[in-house]
């Protein structure tokens, strides 16, 4: 999700040059209130069962546990 913020944060303030750190501190600020009055919302479709589908050879290499965890 962080990088959807992020990737929202460079098309809609970064697309530009920023002349300073005070003024780049200021834009993103701007931009996060009006995302936030706007309510943006992040339509998650990377569900757990397809995540579990995806990662089962990651999460075994991590804690052989996970193999028979149905959560």
């Amino acid at each position: 999700m962080a990088e959807i913020e992020f990737s929202a944060l460079a098309r809609e303030c970064l697309h530009r040059r920023i002349a300073s750190l005070e003024e780049l501190e200021k834009q993103v600020l701007i931009w996060g209130e009006q995302r936030n009055r706007k309510s943006a919302k992040i339509h998650w479709s990377f569900t757990v069962s397809n995540a579990r589908e995806k990662m089962t050879s990651h999460y075994t290499k991590v804690n052989s546990v996970n193999i028979t965890s149905k959560n």
